[in-house]
């Protein structure tokens, strides 16, 4: 669920090194070398992903991050009951997880990822659920087709232009569909994405939006991840056409014990390490 988390052969098929060859760096990386770059990571990584996550995760639970802030406590899509019959997308799906405790609601959802690999581990799982491998700032949907949309953790934070996402959710939601997505919390990006004390310390600008990116040897990115303050997070949710309805920053549990990438009970207990808006089409 962040920058070292997660990397596959590229769209053309090419592949672009070895996660260990990989060098980290900052720089610019545009909408088309994002995507492609975040097709192969999840196709690389998807097997490993759902292996080390999948006991935390479930087969049919709506975790919203590391946290563990689940959605039958949270409500942030509204109260179960009022879930059944409702159409659901849910945009960065992996393996379909928070679909699946959806649809066990009585909703009807459709899990869409840009990772085909990822979409193979849903099928894995079960084929409850319809799939939809497809690019979250070029919905394959019409109009109006969905009361509600959620993300835990997919598509926005790895996408050039995160308005054209809000832009494209806005679009296939019906008006006063609810719009629910949790990205790794903006001041994460000042400090090192380590789960120790080491994670503890201010090592960057909190305001330098220049992405983070994995390259392999020729220069071409396997990883791309962008940064955005939580300022620009709103501005990003209003451009997009929505209201605010709320910022959630989940607390860090006393019963999770584990470390997930940079998440840690060490940090969690002292630096908010997700952040959850909630959303609202007029």
């Amino acid at each position: 669920m962040n920058q070292e988390d997660y990397a596959s052969e590229d769209a053309n098929g090419a592949d672009p090194g070895s996660v260990e060859d990989a060098q980290a760096t900052r720089r610019d990386a545009g909408e088309a070398e994002s995507s492609r770059a975040s097709r192969g990571w999840w196709d690389r990584n998807a097997d490993e992903y759902q292996s080390e996550h999948g006991a935390f995760l479930g087969d049919d639970r709506f975790v919203w991050g590391p946290e563990g802030l689940d959605e039958a406590d949270a409500a942030l899509l509204g109260p179960a009951a009022s879930l059944k019959d409702k159409d659901v997308l849910e945009i960065g799906a992996g393996a379909a997880q928070c679909s699946r405790w959806l649809a066990a609601r009585g909703a009807r959802p459709v899990a869409l990822d840009l990772s085909h690999r990822q979409l193979q581990h849903a099928l894995r799982i079960g084929d409850d659920v319809p799939l939809v491998e497809a690019d979250a700032g070029r919905l394959p949907f019409r109009d109006g087709s969905f009361d509600l949309a959620c993300s835990a953790y997919g598509a926005v934070p790895f996408v050039a232009d995160p308005v054209t996402v809000m832009r494209e959710v806005h679009r296939v939601l019906r008006p006063g569909g609810r719009w629910v997505f949790s990205v790794t919390h903006p001041v994460r990006w000042a400090f090192p994405d380590e789960p120790g004390p080491e994670g503890l310390s201010v090592a960057a600008s909190y305001f330098d939006r220049t992405p983070y990116v994995e390259q392999d040897e020729e220069g071409r990115a396997v990883y791309v991840e962008h940064h955005r303050t939580l300022g620009d997070r709103v501005r990003d949710v209003v451009a997009g056409g929505f209201r605010l309805l709320d910022l959630v920053e989940p607390e860090w549990p006393e019963w999770n014990h584990q470390e997930w990438g940079g998440w840690s009970p060490l940090r969690g207990n002292l630096i908010p390490g997700t952040a959850i808006f909630v959303c609202e089409r007029d």
